[in-house]
């Protein structure tokens, strides 16, 4: 089991969508930094396009997924702080635990597909600030491209991220610990781990949909 300790915030019905009116809250200083992050990310090259089906895909990916809002470079970000963020949660056993981490991954794309036009923005300057090489050392403060991320620096940076004076990178460590926990708490599968029994048996027999599921 890691000794990492898992980075959360107060876990949500599973039934909540993840849209709030606003994730980052930034003022308009941080949102004029974010927004020329972005565009300067685009114009060095980094991808901006949702990645779509991946090809190959990676084990433990659902072979028809199709990404609608996550780039290839997002999809890496998540790989390197799932760990961190989940912690426990995640199973020791190497294949099931990359399963785990991918299925994640999807719903979380599958999440902020369908949250608003405002926070999908907000999401995408936040994605870009910490896949762009410049300001991935310079404002998180990891040297290596996260495909090279322990989880050990992932949690030193979620860590620092938490704890700073700057309301910018607390309000990111938010957005990042609130997409990541209700896509993976959020799931029947882990609703034990938060301590959720999951629907209570008259919902059950009542919806339809939790029938179909069950």
């Amino acid at each position: 089991m890691s000794d990492v300790i898992p980075h959360s915030v107060k876990t949500e019905s599973p039934a909540i969508a993840m849209d709030r009116r606003s994730f980052l809250r930034t003022g308009l200083g941080g949102a004029l930094f974010l927004g020329t992050v972005s565009v300067t990310a685009g114009l060095s090259g980094c991808a901006t396009a949702p990645a779509g089906r991946l090809d190959p895909m990676p084990e433990g990916m659902d072979q028809s997924y199709e990404f609608r809002f996550l780039t290839r470079d997002d999809i890496v970000l998540f790989e390197a702080l799932l760990p961190a963020m989940v912690g426990p949660g995640l199973t020791e056993e190497p294949v099931v635990r990359r399963q785990q981490i991918q299925a994640t991954i999807e719903r979380i794309d599958a999440g902020i597909h369908q949250f608003g036009p405002a926070n999908q923005k907000e999401l995408r300057r936040l994605f870009d600030l910490l896949n762009f090489g410049l300001t991935r050392v310079t404002v998180a403060r990891v040297w290596s491209s996260w495909e090279n991320v322990s989880t050990e620096s992932a949690h030193a940076f979620l860590e620092r991220w938490r704890t700073s004076g700057i309301g910018l990178f607390n309000n990111g460590y938010i957005a990042l610990t609130k997409v990541s926990n209700v896509a993976f708490y959020g799931h029947e599968d882990h609703w034990h781990l938060s301590g959720y029994p999951g629907p209570p048996r008259w919902a059950m027999d009542a919806l339809p949909q939790f029938k179909d599921n069950a």
